[in-house]
């Protein structure tokens, strides 16, 4: 989880050349069959570099511990607005993507949900959630997994909530764990994103971390050929200008005519 802040170096395939119809079977068996060797050198970089921050507030958000105030109260009061809708999501079981430490469980999931699983690929992080989230009685299982291995339970969230990771993850990658986690949804449920996202119109790769920062236009696409469309989309108040725009969008599934 954090704020990188990197120049334009690398330029992934853009998927405007990509079939994007979701009536076409590109979040399928046969396409994931098709799809390149998955880029391995990719996560063992990320994981490594991880695994050299320091298990905090101050690590988790890259030395902008300052903004994290801000941001909790940003995502609660997008979170809640999303709750005015209807039908709107139960209360149940969220599901905290890309989690940390457990930042935005204890301070913005924990006191809206019942229970919170937590996905994180880091193994010392995942031990730090834990000891600090259990006591509250409401963390559930706590998958010590990179969100491109993890397979939501079907049917099991009413919210899934990722912030700050997507751009560890490949655009193939992206998209199946997208369409994944459309089947983790319950009826009426939703799933939120919180990323930085690029000022202009390419990719911005970040060396040291082994990620990317994405325009706002190439995620909706990604997450379109995913099954999901947008509902609501906010752009975070109140963070230092010198920071990448971050905006949170809701997601609901595609409806199918």
């Amino acid at each position: 989880m954090d704020i990188p802040l990197t120049e334009p170096d690398l330029v992934p395939s853009d998927p405007n050349t990509e079939e994007t119809n979701n009536n076409e079977s590109n979040t399928n068996d046969d396409a994931a069959k098709q799809r390149p060797p998955r880029d391995e050198k990719y996560y063992q970089d990320a994981k490594q570099y991880w695994s050299t921050v320091s298990p905090t507030v101050d690590g988790m958000l890259g030395g902008f511990a300052s903004i994290s105030f801000n941001d909790v109260r940003g995502s609660e009061q997008f979170l809640r607005n999303l709750y005015k809708l209807k039908p709107a999501p139960a209360k149940l079981w969220a599901l905290d993507c890309g989690a940390g430490i457990g930042r935005v469980s204890k301070s913005l999931l924990m006191p809206m949900f019942a229970k919170v699983d937590l996905v994180e690929q880091d193994e010392q992080f995942c031990r730090t959630a834990e000891n600090t989230l259990a006591p509250s009685g409401k963390l559930g299982t706590v998958f010590n997994l990179g969100l491109q291995d993890f397979t939501p339970e079907e049917g099991k969230y009413d919210v899934i909530w990722s912030q700050w990771v997507l751009g560890h993850l490949t655009d193939d990658d992206i998209v199946e764990f997208f369409a994944r986690c459309l089947r983790g949804l319950k009826k009426n449920g939703l799933m939120v994103l919180k990323e930085n996202f690029t000022a202009g119109p390419h990719v911005e790769p970040d060396r040291q971390d082994s990620s990317v920062t994405r325009p706002l236009p190439w995620m909706k696409k990604l997450l379109h050929k995913g099954g999901f469309r947008v509902i609501k989309e906010q752009k975070q108040k109140d963070f230092p200008k010198d920071l990448y725009p971050v905006y949170m969008l809701a997601l609901k599934p595609i409806i199918n005519s």
